[in-house]
């Protein structure tokens, strides 16, 4: 089977490219094929990823937990420990204290007024339970700040969100409680916006045992409602009461498994639902979906490589002495300058346009119209 060997590479192969862009504090120039998980703040992201690995080793909480990205690399393995980016070389074998180091990275970076931030933790868990999958934990979408967070909280997190959802490469692993409206799933609404064929979404819907008494969501386990393109998985996690008395994992997956298999409504279908069943699907999405995006990610990096070598060449033969060397440095910085002069009377290509007055061009124009008339 030396065919699947190879694609069994590919995720690891993303993994190294992740790590290396983390590292230089690069903000990914390249788009790496991934999936981002997505989804209200309490629609049960957490224990998604927590099922895969059958730890608890997500920090839970009120409020909003996760104020990074988590570059989650999952990697089959025959021992079970994670591994920090961060604190290179150090095996965390205790998964309590993976939990704390996720708590005081994120301190570390965004302080403890709750504020968030872009800088990605990335952190990779052997374990004989996984399967490859590289996942990407962002913040649960929020309505309102609370205690001394910024006010603008819930748009800073879209923000956050959109940045990677609107990628091209990145598959969307839309997360929704399936005993809320569907139609106004915060998940599903971000991931149409971003995804508007619903080519690169998966959907997810947890909670399916906390519906009311006689209604089922088998019409969008059947893709019948709201058709995805790659379909809904839905899961059953453990309750919060499961969780504050640490019932094991396993046990919560044997007994989603009879939950299934048990249910009128799931039953015709109970090995298309489930935790295993979804990390396997990802498992194969991911991997094909990086089969499909390395052609062009090899173009750009080899693009990328050769310009860089040109210009390592030239300092190659660099002679401080020689004049036409300080010319072009002199001619680039003048052009460079005339760019963001431009850039800045059209008030174009800033990210930080000031709204609250006039810039720019725009300035320039009421002085002359104003105060000089």
């Amino acid at each position: 089977m030396s065919g699947n060997q190879g694609m069994e590479s590919l995720i690891p192969i993303i993994n190294r490219m992740q790590d290396a862009f983390t590292q230089l504090g690069v903000h990914m120039a390249i788009d790496l094929p991934q999936i981002a998980v997505v989804g209200g703040q309490s629609a049960g992201k957490s224990s998604v990823l927590e099922n895969f690995v059958g730890k608890d080793f997500l920090p839970r909480g009120s409020g909003i937990v996760t104020r990074r990205p988590l570059i989650l690399q999952l990697i089959n393995g025959p021992t079970e420990y994670g591994e920090f980016l961060h604190c290179k070389g150090q095996k965390f074998m205790d998964f309590l204290s993976i939990m704390k180091e996720i708590e005081d990275e994120t301190d570390r970076v965004t302080g403890s007024n709750k504020g968030i931030s872009n800088l990605p933790i990335n952190l990779r868990v052997y374990s004989p339970h996984v399967l490859n999958i590289t996942l990407i934990d962002l913040p649960g979408l929020t309505k309102m700040a609370i205690g001394d967070q910024p006010s603008d909280i819930g748009e800073q997190i879209r923000d956050m969100i959109m940045t990677y959802i609107c990628r091209e490469t990145c598959l969307i692993l839309a997360v929704t409680p399936a005993n809320t409206d569907l139609a106004t799933s915060d998940a599903l609404q971000l991931a149409k916006q971003a995804d508007p064929d619903g080519l690169r979404t998966i959907g997810v819907l947890t909670k399916l045992d906390l519906m009311d008494e006689g209604t089922d969501a088998k019409e969008v386990l059947e893709n019948k409602l709201l058709p995805l393109r790659r379909g809904y998985v839905g899961v059953v996690n453990r309750s919060q009461k499961d969780i504050e008395g640490k019932k094991d994992i396993r046990l919560a997956v044997a007994a989603e498994r009879k939950f299934f298999l048990s249910h009128p409504a799931y039953r015709h279908m109970a090995d298309r639902c489930g935790t295993p069943y979804l990390q396997k699907q990802l498992n194969q999405q991911l991997t094909n979906h990086i089969r499909e995006s390395l052609p062009a990610l090899r173009d750009k990096l080899q693009r990328q490589l050769l310009s860089l070598e040109k210009e390592v060449e030239q300092y190659k033969y660099f002679r401080p002495d020689d004049p036409s060397i300080k010319t072009k440095a002199m001619l680039q910085m003048i052009q460079q300058l005339q760019q963001d002069f431009e850039r800045a009377i059209e008030g174009s290509g800033s990210a930080a346009v000031n709204t609250l007055e006039l810039s720019g061009g725009a300035k320039i124009n009421r002085l002359f119209h104003e105060r000089y008339n």
